[in-house]
């Protein structure tokens, strides 16, 4: 057995298959990837890594496990599958995952190519686990995969509170101790007791405030895109394939990056925070609807449509290609939102049976930016461009926070 002292959880115990684990390669990894990417530009304690949270996932697990009742070899898949979740991330966690997956068609939770082959799988036969049942578990599959990927899985009970934490933000405060006292199956899925409404909705309000203070914060979406740009460009050589960036770690990416003609002058921006700024911050309603695609108006353009409207922004503002970033957000999503909680005796999901967080839906609408950047220098003309490339309604959208007051101290860390 270890004992690791965690700075959320305090001590956690880590045995069996577990503990075998965590000193296999895939698993050691993590302590070189941060939880956040790039958001330790912007809050500059938030260099937490995946390896710290693998270790809390498996203990709310743990925990978890133990209410209800569950040991023997079921509890063990459970554990290292909490262990394992995260191998599969690339560097710098979801920041190059699309990326990645243009690549090798892999995003993060496609483990099995880990799992079940050397050295991995052979701890697990050691503990007489199936490596390709642990590997169904973390993607989700059978009943007891709900507890590591699903609506009400401890991965995110994990990250809220510790991205919380390393941040400093004070929006992430969930009682985890409740909600994993209070989960129980009901013909096979995984809900809350009676009387839990509120316990579940305070994981979807922490989850709805970090959102715009953190994860979506205008200078992480900004590092983010500069990195993705330059990890394209070093793909583009062919001096590195996509199946070698998704194993690489932070440090050893940002190397390449810095270390090859085709990525160094944005890698060198963001090693030295000399970030893009916006020149466009527009909200959904702001966006013409049939923009990028009648069939699906604004969200998830693919990756030649964005590059496509990059380069027209760029040839009206006259500047290089490469001086434009278009950054166009998902459709707003809670998934949290139809989590089972128990009322009367019956299950309902919490967006039928809250207000409140019907109301967050309506906040995620809100929250929605699609973002133009470009070099400080360079934002006026490209906003204006953008303006009219994307027919943008300028009385509600940022275009060039360089010549707009209001926004003058907004590029601050976390202002």
């Amino acid at each position: 057995m270890h004992t690791v002292k965690d700075s959320v959880h305090d001590h956690i115990e880590v045995e069996g298959v577990a503990a075998a684990l965590l000193d296999t390669p895939a698993v050691q990894r993590l302590r070189r990837i941060k939880q956040l990417g790039t958001v330790s530009l912007v809050y500059p304690s938030a260099n937490h890594t995946r390896f710290e949270h693998s270790l809390g996932v498996y203990h709310l697990a743990s925990q978890a496990l133990a209410h209800l009742g569950i040991d023997g070899p079921r509890a063990e898949r459970v554990r290292a599958a909490a262990i394992l979740h995260d191998i599969g991330h690339g560097p710098y966690s979801h920041n190059v995952e699309d990326l990645i997956h243009r690549r090798t068609g892999k995003y993060h939770d496609d483990v099995a190519g880990l799992v079940e082959t050397e050295p991995i799988a052979g701890v697990l036969d050691d503990h007489g686990l199936d490596p390709a049942r642990v590997t169904a578990l973390v993607t989700g599959e059978d009943e007891l995969g709900q507890l590591v990927a699903g609506e009400l899985d401890v991965d995110r009970m994990d990250y809220l509170v510790r991205d919380a934490h390393h941040t400093g933000v004070p929006y992430g405060t969930i009682d985890t101790g409740r909600l994993v006292r209070e989960l129980t199956f009901i013909d096979g899925r995984l809900v809350l007791k009676e009387g839990n409404v509120q316990t579940a909705e305070s994981l979807l309000l922490a989850r709805a405030l970090m959102n715009p203070t953190v994860y979506s914060h205008h200078v992480a979406r900004i590092s983010k895109a500069m990195l993705r740009r330059a990890s394209e460009r070093l793909l583009e050589t062919g001096d590195v394939t996509g199946e070698q960036l998704r194993r690489m770690d932070d440090y050893e990416l940002l190397v390449r990056l810095r270390g090859h003609d085709a990525s160094r002058a944005l890698a060198d921006r963001l090693a030295d925070r000399d970030l893009y700024k916006r020149a466009v911050w527009a909200e959904l309603d702001d966006v013409a609807e049939d923009v990028f695609d009648p069939e699906e108006p604004l969200f998830d353009p693919d990756h030649e449509t964005v590059r496509a409207f990059e380069d027209d922004i760029a040839a009206d503002a006259g500047v290089e290609s490469e001086h434009v970033v278009l950054d166009v957000q998902g459709q707003p999503s809670m998934r949290e939102s139809t989590t089972g909680v128990l009322v009367n005796g019956e299950i309902r999901r919490l967006d039928e049976q809250s207000t409140l967080v019907r109301a967050l839906q309506m906040a995620q609408r809100e929250q929605w930016r699609l973002g133009v950047y470009a070099p400080d220098d360079l934002t006026e003309p490209v906003g204006r461009a953008a303006e009219r490339v994307l027919g943008l309604d300028v009385d509600g959208a940022l275009v060039s926070e360089t010549t707009t007051g209001e926004y003058a101290s907004l590029d601050d860390y976390n202002e």
